[in-house]
């Protein structure tokens, strides 16, 4: 019955079954040919989304819909530029600093991508930076979006894996910041190789002015995070208190947003959350199923038959989360995998939390690489670049994103400061 579940999902996913669907339909069938009453399926999709910790999904969502739209971007870019923009090549700096201040407001790779990438493109073109690096190195640096907090991936992970999403937060800051880092590095030194010019004088005037008018948007994650840590309200209230504050910010202070326009983003933002959420209650029927059959169990035992050194798991264990990335979106891969792999990490003994950043930062990679590559068609439509140009530039970035991932595996101290 497991071959012929993972049969059908492969062969509706080749004829472009949306992935919602594709679960859905193939578990449906694999449990009636096994003659499981069908009424597990129903109590099972709503099992998998009644969880109070859900509620962030959809408000930190629609957060970083109004901040995106707004100036918020604009501003953040200016005080990146006024800070790293004197370097050579540091409008490139500039797009992984933007998009690492924007992450920790929007929790979205494709949301951070498009608003550095429409601030910072014409700027780019205009100085002679090569287009296609350019764009890949935007989308690189979207993939931040998912891993430094807020992060709507971690919140989809903790409730499957029942594990603390504060934790999850706290523990999710220095691999972002090591992904972010290491994209400056590889762009500063294609900046020497190509040549590229300096930007702008340091000035500490620039910066104190960049930075006040930047501080309504730098302000989100202090209030959103700072609250989390400090206990004065759990992550799910964050999220509401994030949706009032961008609006706030939106309507009030830049005034760059009107009610229409208002309407449209909660429009589109409750669309947003309804695919999610079906994945994740079609997903809870496909868990129930394999975790019925000890499919789980039996993965970790063929796994662990191969080899008992735990350096060698990790390493198989990175190679199936990259090459799921490749073929599925981000939050439907996480649904799929956490399941199956949690209890091989486990017998391992390696902690939940840790596991948790392997698995969000392995699949935040996954925007990168096509076919699905989200960050890199919103890169592409932005600057009008073909995919195919966007993607062979984007292989340095790529490789150095794995070298960040094989460090948050085997280098204790990206675990962060949570003690796990």
């Amino acid at each position: 019955m497991t071959l012929l579940l993972f049969g059908l999902f492969f062969l509706f996913m080749l004829l472009g079954v949306p992935i919602a669907f594709a679960i859905g339909a193939s578990t449906l069938y694999a449990l009636y040919q096994s003659g499981v009453p069908l009424m597990v399926v129903t109590q099972q999709m709503f099992q998998g989304i009644n969880s109070f910790a859900l509620v962030a999904i959809p408000m930190f969502i629609l957060a970083g819909d109004l901040m995106a739209q707004g100036k918020v971007s604009e501003k953040l870019v200016s005080f990146a530029d006024s800070l790293v923009g004197f370097m050579r090549g540091g409008l490139s700096v500039v797009s992984v600093m933007a998009g690492m201040f924007f992450a920790a407001i929007s929790g979205s790779g494709a949301a951070t991508t498009a608003a550095v990438g429409s601030s910072l493109v014409p700027e780019l073109k205009r100085k002679g930076y090569d287009p296609a690096s350019a764009a890949s190195l935007i989308a690189a640096s979207g993939t931040i979006g998912v891993v430094i907090p807020p992060s709507v991936p971690m919140i989809i992970y903790a409730v499957i894996a029942q594990q603390s999403v504060s934790k999850l937060f706290l523990n999710g800051f220095l691999p972002g910041l090591a992904m972010g880092l290491g994209l400056m590095a590889i762009a500063i030194a294609q900046a020497y190789k190509r040549q590229y010019p300096k930007g702008t004088p340091l000035s500490l005037a620039t910066i104190w002015n960049t930075f006040k008018d930047a501080s309504w948007g730098l302000m989100t994650p202090v209030i959103i995070l700072g609250g989390i840590f400090s206990g004065i309200f759990t992550p799910s209230e964050a999220a509401v208190v994030a949706v009032n504050y961008a609006m706030l910010v939106s309507l009030f202070v830049y005034r760059d947003l009107t009610l229409p326009q208002v309407y449209k983003l909660l429009i589109r933002s409750a669309m947003t959350t309804a695919v999610i959420m079906l994945v994740i209650a079609m997903s809870a029927v496909l868990s129930w199923t394999l975790s019925s059959w000890q499919v789980p169990g039996a993965i970790a035992q063929a796994v662990l038959s191969l080899s008992t050194n735990p350096y060698v798991i990790m390493l198989l264990i990175v190679g199936i989360i990259l090459l799921t990335g490749v073929f599925i979106e981000t939050a439907s891969a996480l649904i799929i995998l956490t399941p199956v792999l949690l209890p091989l990490v486990l017998q391992l003994g390696i902690d939940p939390i840790h596991f948790g950043l392997i698995i969000v930062v392995g699949l935040s990679i996954g925007m990168i690489t096509p076919p699905v590559a989200i960050n890199l068609y919103v890169a592409s439509s932005i600057t009008q670049l073909p995919l195919e140009r966007i993607t062979r530039a984007i292989i340095p970035y790529l490789l150095g994103l794995i070298g960040v991932l094989l460090l948050v595996v085997y280098v204790p101290i990206m675990l962060g400061w949570s003690g796990n």
